[in-house]
């Protein structure tokens, strides 16, 4: 009596088998969502799309999202989606003026990490309340000439 030895993935694969399909690392997040926000009123069946930029340009997907800052002030945003690529992390951040500026300060805010790390003057200056105090002093003079240019 031969029994054989079968594992699941996509499709049925021998476990003895050289090649397999291989598991999802645990670390990923796989997201599945509509490409509109509102069911089709009556199902289409559309004939002749070969590629995915075809089926984009058919159905021009969007969807419109509501960001809020760190203030609580709430910003609408309608995101258009052409290819598979604006899916990505860049994609999604390029299609979205609100998500362009928190990048944008995500890098500004980094900047000041690197300088704090590894600025030895920095650094001292910081620690030396004196120094310290005429730093903050310097730079809320600075915050009000910005403000009083603008």
């Amino acid at each position: 009596m031969s029994t054989n030895t079968y594992g699941l993935g996509g499709t049925e694969v021998k476990l003895d088998a050289g090649e397999a399909i291989q598991e999802i690392p645990q670390n990923r997040t796989l997201l599945v969502e509509k490409f509109t926000a509102d069911a089709p009123v009556k199902a289409e069946i559309v004939h002749g799309l070969a590629t995915p930029e075809e089926v984009f340009e058919h159905f021009k997907p969007q969807v419109e999202l509501d960001f809020e800052n760190s203030d609580g002030v709430s910003r609408k945003e309608t995101l258009n989606f052409q290819n598979l690529g604006d899916f990505g992390l860049k994609g999604i951040t390029n299609k979205s003026e609100f998500l362009k500026d928190l990048t944008t300060e995500k890098e500004q805010y980094q900047k000041i990490i690197k300088q704090l790390k590894t600025n030895k003057i920095l650094r001292a200056a910081l620690t030396d309340p004196e120094a310290k105090e005429a730093m903050l002093a310097a730079i809320k003079k600075l915050i009000n000439e910005l403000n009083n240019a603008g």
